[in-house]
């Protein structure tokens, strides 16, 4: 188990580099991650929901994901509630504070999973998350020592350099952990280091000295690493590329951002992600909505910030807009959540750039999709994750076709665009054609970047991490027992 001093220090990626440094060797190895809070989920074949980042760790190890590999999932609604997933469907939302004091089942679910996993495969790498120097949180735990002690796991723990005082990240959480707790952990990394590696041999040296833990590798910056699908909205940033610019307000609880990867991968493409707190750039091509996990309250953020005058502007001076799923949802003329499924209860007026009305009703649709566009009949493979039905006169315009029936709307000028399918731009043809419209040209194969730089990542590790110690580390997993 990979866990960490904190939120954000690389554990993800590691995970996914070891997972396909484990395939290359020859190992079948499956990434497993007891409790991931995140908004930005992947949909699984049987149309449940992961964390986005354990979908990688499974690309990683050339697998498929599956519910199992994420069975407790939290994606925050507001600051201190979120709706819960196990083993992929939606339990409900839950205040932090209720979620804290009643964790009833959870563990069973998570090494029900765990179990399942581990029948099918040689090796298991868990993702902790956060830390588990939060000791306030230690009670009830299933995602740190708490999973490691339930399912007899050993750790290794990774602290960040990028961040400073790593030192004091690595001893301090060996001393606020009680004894057993710290007696789990067999070894430490250190991430993310900038320069020259001897120069920090002392410092690995002192940690090993004032934990007794050994160290399995001092891990420089790898800097592809942004070609990845970044997973937490600490990850997402903008990209320099060239003079095609997309420009993307930072939604408060902005969802399945995932959409941005391919684009930023383009080079021909400038990925601008804007902060709170400054005016959209005038001068984009593209102005692109994401998704939301809280529609309704997104759209009051974006109107906020003066984003809605923006974008009116930019659409008046002859600019695109594309709006998926929640993105979507907001330019619309009304968005009606009469049972309060989004936030609470009522109906407020959209953007209104397309001609559709939203309610926010019915089941959640979770499902992989594949379509086809209905201009030039291109392939489109993505993924839905949503609760809203969106009718109206734009939708006569749809521009997609799937399973049979028309998707997404297009006003009548043909400027402004919005569809419920994630992951559209990852289909390379559909890619080089739409920002072919924007009078721009595609230069890349997305997929097989992706598959390049995960090969790169193993390498990395392979050289800098000490894998055949970290194999000898791993314990065949004990008979189930609760």
């Amino acid at each position: 188990m990979i866990q960490g001093t904190g939120s954000n220090v690389g554990k993800s990626m590691l995970v996914a580099g070891l997972a396909r440094a484990l395939r290359l060797r020859g190992l079948s190895v499956a990434p497993f991650k007891p409790q991931n809070m995140s908004n930005n989920a992947a949909v699984t074949a049987d149309g449940g929901e992961i964390g986005r980042a354990q979908a990688l760790q499974a690309r990683a190890a050339g697998l498929a994901p599956h519910t199992d590999m994420n069975p407790v999932l939290l994606k925050p609604e507001t600051d201190t509630g979120a709706q819960v997933i196990v083993q992929g469907k939606r339990r409900g939302t839950r205040a932090a504070g209720s979620f804290m004091r009643d964790k009833a089942g959870l563990l069973e679910a998570t090494l029900e999973s765990f179990h399942r996993l581990a029948a099918q495969h040689d090796i298991i790498l868990i993702e902790g998350a956060g830390s588990p120097a939060e000791t306030n949180l230690r009670k009830g735990d299933i995602a740190n020592m708490g999973f490691a002690e339930a399912a007899g796991v050993p750790v290794v723990l990774v602290g960040d350099i990028h961040r400073g005082g790593v030192i004091a990240q690595i001893v301090g959480t060996h001393t606020v952990l009680d004894a057993h707790d710290r007696a789990r952990i067999k070894a430490f990394a250190v991430n993310r280091f900038r320069g020259d590696l001897s120069l920090f041999d002392g410092g690995r040296d002192d940690i090993a000295r004032w934990t007794g833990w050994p160290s399995v590798g001092v891990v420089p910056w790898f800097w592809d690493a942004w070609k990845l699908p970044a997973e937490d909205m600490m990850d997402i940033a903008s990209h320099a590329g060239g003079a095609c610019k997309v420009v993307v307000p930072q939604l408060e609880r902005m969802a399945n951002f995932d959409d941005l990867d391919p684009l930023a991968a383009e080079p021909s493409v400038t990925v601008e992600i804007i902060p709170p707190g400054r005016a959209l750039p005038g001068d984009a091509d593209l102005v692109l909505i994401p998704g939301s996990k809280s529609t309704i309250g997104d759209l009051a953020y974006l109107r906020a910030q003066g984003w809605d005058i923006d974008i009116l502007a930019h659409h008046r001076r002859g600019g695109h807009v594309l709006g998926l799923c929640g993105g979507y949802q907001m330019l619309g003329q009304t968005i009606d959540d009469p049972d309060g499924v989004d936030g609470q209860p009522g109906k407020v007026a959209g953007l209104g750039l397309l001609d559709v009305h939203t309610v926010m009703a019915g089941d959640k649709r979770v499902t992989l999709s594949d379509a086809r566009t209905l201009a030039g009949d291109l392939p489109v493979s993505g993924y839905e994750i949503h609760m809203g039905r969106t009718t109206g006169p734009d939708c006569a315009r749809a521009w997609l076709t799937l399973e049979g029936r028309a998707e997404g709307a297009t006003s009548a000028d043909g400027r402004v665009r919005g569809s419920y399918l994630h992951g559209l731009f990852t289909s390379d043809a559909f890619r080089t054609r739409f920002l072919a419209d924007l009078g721009h040209q595609s230069d890349v194969g997305y997929d097989a970047g992706v598959e390049a730089t995960l090969d790169a990542l193993a390498a990395h590790l392979e050289r800098y991490m000490d894998i055949d110690r970290l194999q000898e580390l791993a314990e065949p997993i004990p008979a189930r027992a609760l």
